[in-house]
């Protein structure tokens, strides 16, 4: 399977690092006129606040319905409570998805359309947070946003119980949104919740295989499901609540999904090579838990005496004085360099897609700034 690599992806050394990444066509644009340019992180920084401004009303309002139970769990995982119920500072996340619902919403029908749409927003960050609840109890992690994770402190159990109770908010919210939308956005969102839902059994089921029993094409569907899936529901939330016909509600799915699975690529770049102390999490956790991320999965595909090094690895319980050795061992076969071109050409069939909904740069300029910020992290 060496036909995924090309030369310069299998080069073994000298790996550009995350935030070096992508040269996508955003990052060629001029800088808008009296304000910065794109390349610099500084708009997508105030869409993104914006976003958590119009939103965390919303969130808020809906978790101090839940009963106390579920309540204080759910406090404690948005980072707005302590464990024991004290007040807390903590980050609810970036809100990258509620701001592509806003974004979107702007980009096709103007303010207007923006201010209409928070409530959708709002329902698509509860789904979101659903799957963190969930995911971490499947994966065991310990730690989310410098913080512990809901199931280290309130059990297995309580954790499982309260992302079920994000996602039933989720549905009340676009329920009672008396917008002509919100009954096609609550199909919509039900529907990502039922590929969410099989994106995540494909992954727990891949984790079963052996390192050479799972394929590249297998990985990138999988990360579609889990990743891709809710990035585009949110901007076809987005162009719903701004009156879009089918065909731009369809061209916009299209650009979140591509731009999704760049998100995941890089995610899972981080997964590996990211900083702790930005990320939150350990070092090489993915490696740690033997997960069958993209750029391990493609290094293993390289046919290189590395990938054979790092099968070796993998078939092994993890210890932790190899995890320098499987970490390069990834590099080396050509991972790491294969999934940040690959998410400069996922990021390229994004802005084609974007392109036939929404022409005029000024007006997709919200949506290319995000589809920027998720590409060029570094956390």
């Amino acid at each position: 399977m060496t036909e995924f690599m090309t030369e310069t992806e299998q080069r073994p050394t000298g790996a550009p690092q995350v935030t070096e990444v992508l040269e996508t066509p955003q990052r060629r644009r001029p800088a808008r006129e009296g304000g910065p340019g794109p390349a610099d992180g500084h708009e997508a920084t105030v869409i993104l606040d914006r976003a958590r401004s119009s939103v965390d009303p919303e969130l808020r309002a809906a978790v101090e319905s839940l009963p106390a139970s579920m309540r204080r769990i759910a406090l404690h995982h948005f980072g707005w409570e302590h464990a024991d119920g004290t007040p807390a500072a903590g980050s609810a996340g970036k809100a990258i998805r509620p701001a592509l619902v806003l974004a979107a919403a702007a980009a096709l029908g103007g303010p207007g359309a923006r201010s209409a749409a928070v409530r959708a927003a709002a329902a698509v960050e509860l789904v979101h947070n659903f799957t963190l609840l969930h995911d971490d109890v499947m994966d065991r992690d310990t730690s989310r946003r410098h913080r512990p994770t809901a199931w280290t402190v309130f059990g297995d159990a309580d954790a499982i119980l309260a992302g079920n109770a994000l996602q039933a908010l989720a549905f009340r919210l676009l329920a009672e949104d008396p917008h002509p939308a919100s009954g096609a956005a609550a199909a919509r969102l039900a529907d990502c919740v039922v590929e969410l839902c099989a994106g995540q059994h494909a992954d727990t089921a891949l984790e079963k295989r052996g390192p050479a029993e799972v394929t590249l094409d297998e990985v990138l569907a999988m990360a579609e499901a889990k990743t891709g899936a809710l990035l585009g529901c949110a901007c076809a939330l987005g162009a719903l609540y701004a009156g879009a016909d089918e065909a731009d509600v369809a061209a916009l799915d299209a650009f979140g999904r591509q731009a999704g699975l760049a998100f995941q690529l890089i995610d899972d770049v981080i997964g590996i090579w990211g900083d702790p102390s930005r990320t939150g999490k350990p070092a090489g956790a993915d490696l740690a838990a033997r997960k069958k991320s993209l750029p391990v999965v493609a290094a293993l595909a390289s046919g290189t005496p590395a990938a054979a090094e790092l099968a070796e690895l993998y078939a092994l319980p993890y210890d932790e004085k190899d995890l320098e050795r499987t970490t390069l061992a990834v590099e080396r076969a050509g991972g790491r360099d294969w999934a940040q071109a690959q998410a400069a050409d996922r990021m390229g069939r994004a802005m084609q897609e974007l392109a036939r909904a929404v022409p005029d740069p000024e007006s997709a300029g919200g949506l290319l700034a995000l589809a920027e910020f998720v590409t060029r992290r570094s956390t």
